[in-house]
């Protein structure tokens, strides 16, 4: 049934990826090539550790692609496997893995997330770098009892003498218009309560690059969420070859004076879209953060900003209640506290299973951020 179920809304889709239908609905859940061309700033260029002085215009899962290419081609000790994988994977991310690497390092796995993650613990106690991917990160769950209580938990409880450092998990997550309950769900919040892993949410194609490359190397287990809305539907210069972006910090894609808005992932770029409609119709100033990481995220960048602006809107598509909202509208609100000239403000998704025709009500649109923002600024 639920295999059944999987390929009906794979083959939707990937005829969406390649289509106009996707192009149609990006509006309210994430913004064209060209209009986050004009909020990249030098950021990107201090942020990043190493990278190359030449790039190109880039998806994001030709981004996740080459990012992939470079850790197996760098580490001999690198491997890539998941459902489907070898072929390409159902959202083609890990196309040409299999022909460049061969089958003892890029290869399918059985149904089964718990086994798929089991399986990357091992590896990586023993040496080895996996890359673990999770089809959709719905079906993430099965394999929640390995990455909390072994993954998580695998240098602390030997006491530092084993761990399994070199696991990087990736998950394709949240809203494309049409996966349903099953599909769609922004699984993030979950894996936050957990000591001894590290999240990662990519707002783009030059994010999903950089971070992606830093999370395989980095010494504790990552779980690495990419938003399959933007696979195809979001393009931007890419650093070519080498280029890594350091976890933990994040990012200001907008600079501001009256409001802070802080997302990660494609929710980014609804803040952004935003920001600009309320800068150009009211005059207010909104400096947008792209938190990056949520395992460990960037308080100091948050704080600063609010320290500046006095206001903060936070918006993601997960359920409101115990949502990573919460937790960045508790710390800024103790640090802040002096500073603030309103209550911090959630938008996000509601506190329902992800709906399918009910799509566009749920999800926290460019309208339901700017009445969050006229609500900051008139209280």
């Amino acid at each position: 049934m639920r295999a059944a179920q999987s390929w009906r809304v794979i083959n939707q889709l990937t005829r969406a990826c390649t289509s106009n239908s996707v192009t149609e609905i990006v509006p309210t859940c994430c913004e064209s090539s060209s209009g986050r061309q004009g909020v990249q700033h030098a950021a990107y260029s201090a942020a990043a550790s190493a990278g190359s002085s030449e790039s190109k215009q880039t998806n994001l899962c030709t981004a996740i692609n080459d990012a992939l290419h470079i850790a197996l081609e760098n580490d001999p000790r690198a491997l890539c496997f998941g459902e489907d994988v070898k072929f390409g994977g159902v959202f083609r991310c890990t196309v040409g893995l299999f022909e460049r690497f061969g089958r003892d390092r890029v290869f399918n796995t059985p149904l089964s997330e718990q086994g798929i993650v089991g399986f990357g613990i091992g590896a990586a106690a023993m040496g080895c770098t996996p890359v673990a991917e999770i089809q959709f990160a719905d079906y993430i769950f099965p394999a929640f009892d390995q990455i909390v209580n072994e993954a998580a938990k695998y240098r602390y409880r030997s006491g530092s003498d084993f761990h399994c450092g070199g696991l990087t998990v990736r998950a394709p997550y949240g809203a494309v218009g049409h996966g349903g309950h099953y599909h769609s769900q922004s699984p993030e919040a979950f894996f936050t309560h957990v000591p001894g892993i590290k999240v990662v949410m990519p707002s783009g194609p030059r994010e999903a690059k950089g971070l992606l490359l830093s999370a395989i190397r980095d010494p504790d287990p990552v779980v690495f969420f990419e938003a399959k809305m933007l696979y195809r539907t979001v393009s931007e210069e890419v650093p070519s070859g080498e280029y890594t972006i350091p976890l933990g910090e994040a990012r200001v894609t907008r600079t501001g004076s009256d409001v802070t808005l802080v997302s990660w992932g494609q929710q980014v770029a609804v803040l952004e879209r935003a920001a600009e409609a309320v800068h150009q119709e009211d005059g207010i100033s909104c400096e947008v953060i792209d938190l990056r990481t949520l395992l460990p995220w960037d308080r100091e960048a948050v704080a600063a900003s609010v320290s500046k602006t006095g206001r903060l809107l936070v918006s993601h598509e997960a359920p409101v209640t115990s949502g990573f909202g919460a937790e960045v509208v508790a710390a800024i609100s103790k640090r802040c506290f002096l500073s603030l000239e309103c209550p911090p403000l959630r938008v996000c998704g509601y506190d329902t299973p992800f709906p399918l025709v009910f799509e566009p009500v749920y999800l926290p649109s460019v309208q339901k951020v700017i009445n969050g923002i006229h609500e900051c600024c008139n209280y």
